[in-house]
């Protein structure tokens, strides 16, 4: 073998006797068969077998192992971020002239996906109160394929009853997908409660560390898997082994973090709850949150997001009472490390059940600091929106 040769092919190495705990990082494209006819037959593999990159490595495969475990699920594929599970949660099983109903209160770029992508492909998105199954039932029809939740809901919290939703929806022979992304696999498994397709961005609190993007998507019946298969492959849809590396790392702490999230979210928002500038904290462990009876009974925990419904008289001073802030980042996103804060308005992504109030929302995610000056940060923007909101009154 000449030199050329030696510096592209690799020798065999043994791996006996190198049992790390960590999960190798496997990255390649390329898969070698041992045989001709190996190659030609490599489609019957299935999903659980290698035949390209883009189908997975050993690492993504770990991973994806890991979510399946968590959700009580068939089969985990993962993808670039938590939107993209989103879409290719719905894309598989929709043809133009179904329908696809979303909860008033999802993710707004889900809402824009089906509006503006789903609609090009002749599939018609409707939106249903997440609070009122009755609504969703009126709603429901024969070319209904797919009923999408997400619980709590898009920064308003609100817990959806999912064995109630599932149940409709199978009467039509619907799907039911929920994205889980605030609670996470360890707080509630949607697919225990009727839900046919589970949804989770890792970016958030798997992945941990604000530093990545991946999502995951989890179904229940392995009869679902080829859909989703083949319309990734041929999307060209697949996901870095290095940020897989990095999930499966911010996984083995997810259990901590989010506990000590939970604890810190629950100490401010009860600060929250009793200032005069706050309308309602919305976060379901409060018992005045909508949909708490409904997380007592379905999850076993929560995450450390929450909303912040301000005084119509406060509302407008929120925005610029922020820049006080010193432990707070202001940043789109949560699940992270740091706790970040984000002004979110509410009544543009509303149709089937209208906000009232102010629009905006404060979304806040704590993270892992002390609590001791996260509640010092909260006091100091809350003085200060006290504060401008005073100048504006005697003002006025």
């Amino acid at each position: 073998m000449k030199d050329l040769t030696r510096c592209v092919v690799n020798p065999p190495v043994p791996a006996e006797g190198f049992d790390s705990l960590a999960v190798p990082v496997h990255r390649g494209s390329t898969i070698r068969f041992a045989t001709s006819r190996e190659y030609q037959s490599r489609g019957e593999r299935g999903h659980a077998g290698y035949s390209y990159g883009l189908y997975g490595t050993p690492t993504t495969r770990t991973l994806e192992a890991k979510l399946t475990a968590l959700e009580h699920g068939a089969w985990t594929v993962l993808l670039p971020s938590g939107q993209a599970a989103n879409s290719f949660a719905m894309l598989p099983f929709l043809s133009a002239g179904d329908r696809v109903l979303i909860a008033d209160s999802a993710y707004p770029p889900v809402r824009d996906f089906a509006d503006r992508d789903l609609a090009r492909l002749g599939i018609e998105a409707g939106y249903y109160d997440p609070t009122d199954v009755a609504d969703l039932e009126r709603r429901i029809d024969g070319r209904t394929r797919l009923v999408w939740c997400e619980s709590p809901g898009s920064t308003t919290m609100e817990v959806q009853d999912l064995p109630a939703i599932a149940a409709v929806a199978r009467r039509h022979g619907a799907l039911v997908g929920c994205d889980n992304s605030w609670a996470t696999p360890l707080n509630f498994k949607p697919l225990d409660h009727g839900a046919d397709l589970v949804t989770e961005a890792l970016t958030k609190y798997v992945g941990g560390h604000s530093d990545l993007l991946m999502g995951s998507l989890t179904v229940r019946d392995e009869a679902l898997i080829p859909p989703i298969r083949g319309c990734l492959g041929r999307y060209g849809i697949g996901v870095s082994p290095d940020d897989a590396s990095l999930v499966l790392r911010g996984l083995e702490t997810l259990g901590v973090r989010m506990r000590h999230a939970a604890e810190g979210a629950a100490a401010l928002a009860w600060r929250l709850s009793a200032h005069p500038m706050v309308r309602q904290v919305l976060y379901p462990p409060l018992a005045h949150s909508p949909g708490h009876d409904l997380w007592k009974r379905d999850f076993a925990g929560a995450s450390g997001v929450f909303g912040v419904v301000f005084t119509d008289a406060a509302a407008p001073h929120v925005l610029p009472a922020l820049d006080v802030l010193r432990t707070f980042a202001i940043g789109a996103s949560w699940g992270g490390t740091r706790s970040l804060m984000a002004p979110m308005p509410i009544k543009r992504h509303r149709t089937a059940r209208p906000w009232g109030g102010a629009d905006l929302v404060l979304r806040i995610s704590v993270g892992l600091e002390d609590p001791s000056d996260l509640l010092d940060d909260v006091a100091a923007l809350l003085d200060e929106v006290s504060a401008r909101t005073g100048r504006a009154a005697a003002d006025a």
